[in-house]
């Protein structure tokens, strides 16, 4: 019997985040992938899921799509089964200069696609987003950047309000109950492997996986490498 499976992207990405897996993962799950177009607090987006996903299920959030499912794991933890959180983190806006920074630095890229288009913003965006040797990879970037300009302007400013007001997950993340999988780039600049070795020391029975030669877009960028760990997974999963 397939498990049910929601996979909930990041920050303007869509289900092309999660291609690879859709493909290795179907023979064994029954996949939704969370359309998060118009809502603009991760609170509406996970109660859309909730209110859209099967009985019960397994979710895995990539970069802010973790943040989401840590929000239905907050509103709904008798409703999984499973959950992973990859590339991602726990701690809210940081208070003072440093969530001044983050505030600027997003708004920067805001300003930037509304001035220039979703393409052009997004060049300068994926400079940090996936491993330094993997820029030239022409495939590669050419598909987050298809991914980046089907989203407008408008869906970012949305994306990144609902970004800045997120909550502390880690008081859902250490009472998590189901098989949990902590996930990250050796190289991610953006959620380091630090942040991830944290949450999983605090979640009981979580896995940690560190995939090597990769930065912030892991499941892109080394796609096998997350399959793997993801069919792992999803084996203690019931």
């Amino acid at each position: 019997m397939k498990k049910a499976l929601i996979l909930v992207p990041g920050l303007l990405c869509d289900e092309t985040v999660w291609a690879a897996q859709i493909r290795a993962l179907r023979d064994v799950a029954d996949i939704q992938v969370a359309n998060h177009d118009d809502l603009d607090s991760l609170k509406a987006l996970a109660e859309s899921i909730i209110a859209h996903g099967p009985a019960r299920f397994a979710i895995a959030g990539h970069s802010m799509g973790g943040r989401i499912a840590a929000e239905v794991a907050r509103m709904a933890p008798e409703r999984l089964t499973g959950f992973a959180i990859l590339d991602s983190g726990h701690e809210p806006l940081a208070k003072g200069d440093g969530g001044a920074r983050e505030t600027a630095v997003r708004h920067a890229l805001l300003g930037l696609a509304r001035r220039d288009g979703m393409r052009v913003m997004g060049r300068k965006w994926l400079q940090g987003m996936v491993h330094p040797a993997r820029l030239e990879d022409r495939e590669l970037v050419d598909g987050i950047l298809d991914m980046i300009e089907r989203r407008t302007p408008a869906q970012f400013e949305r994306q990144i309000r609902g970004l800045l007001a997120r909550p502390d997950a880690m008081p859902v993340l250490v009472n998590i109950q189901c098989p949990a999988l902590v996930l990250c780039g050796r190289e991610d600049t953006w959620a380091p492997p630090s942040r991830h070795s944290d949450m999983a020391a605090r979640m009981r029975g979580s896995t940690l996986s560190i995939i090597p030669d990769c930065g912030h877009m892991a499941t892109l960028e080394r796609p096998q490498a997350v399959n793997a760990a993801m069919q792992a997974w999803l084996r203690r999963v019931e």
